[in-house]
């Protein structure tokens, strides 16, 4: 039986390289996705898992709450602000269109449940590049953004610290977390909320929001910040089946 059903946003990009030999060049262009572990895990837990990508997102992501309301779960993953806020209506013929980030917190707010997944594209980002500083996706979450390059690389490993053990989320899972490589730096917005830290930052925070909820998660689901060690950890599909299912309300 399903628990619900996820909407996950993101986790795809294009690699581009130019090849160089002496006087002669030549391109190469590969597609890639990052969620494939993730999406398995989610779906071994029974979530039906739709998954758009970065570029079908700017297109098919919903336009209003009735379409929101066939998901228990929205998960923006690696996915920069522009892709929502940009449509080629309002980018290329200056016509008006919905803030779909604002809707997005609409729906939260009328009982939804939003996860965001740290990465080089998620909260500020790789450069302040991922845009979500100042959002209304920042309102809707428990944390506050840097507005500028929040990567925090820790190629040496970095432990998260789980802060409350007895949280529906946590409980249940095991005491000791593996290491991660890196993840994006935030402030939380009450001390309360923050259920993992890493090295003194949120990792993990949750909220309450209207009759809905959100929750940041400050560091990748997959490789490279998401160490294989966290792919192969026992809590993992644990981790997120308890985390979606808190989102939800179930």
């Amino acid at each position: 039986m399903s628990k619900g059903t996820v909407l996950l946003v993101g986790e795809t990009w294009v690699s581009y390289g130019i090849h160089q030999k002496g006087f002669s060049a030549y391109t190469t262009g590969e597609y890639n996705v990052g969620s494939d572990e993730f999406v398995a895990a989610l779906r071994s837990s029974a979530w039906e898992v739709e998954h758009l990508p970065n570029h079908l997102a700017t297109q098919q992501f919903p336009w209003n709450e009735r379409a929101l309301a066939s998901y228990d779960v929205v998960i923006f993953s690696d996915m920069p602000a522009d892709t929502l806020l940009l449509h080629p209506d309002a980018f290329v013929r200056g016509q008006r269109t919905p803030n779909r980030l604002k809707l997005v917190d609409e729906w939260v707010r009328s009982g939804g449940g939003f996860l965001m997944v740290g990465g080089y594209m998620s909260y500020s980002g790789f450069e302040g590049k991922a845009g979500f500083h100042g959002s209304h996706i920042e309102r809707c979450l428990p944390v506050e953004m840097l507005g500028y390059d929040d990567r925090m690389e820790c190629p040496e490993g970095v432990t998260p610290r789980l802060t409350v053990p007895d949280h529906p989320i946590t409980r249940e899972l095991p005491q000791a977390w593996p290491h991660f490589l890196g993840y994006n730096r935030v402030r939380a917005k009450s001390a309360d909320v923050v259920l993992l830290t890493i090295e003194e930052d949120p990792m993990l925070a949750v909220a309450e929001r209207g009759t809905g909820r959100s929750a940041a998660f400050m560091s990748d689901c997959s490789p490279h910040w998401g160490s294989p060690e966290f792919m192969a950890w026992e809590g993992y599909a644990p981790f997120w089946d308890h985390l979606l299912s808190w989102l939800a309300g179930k």
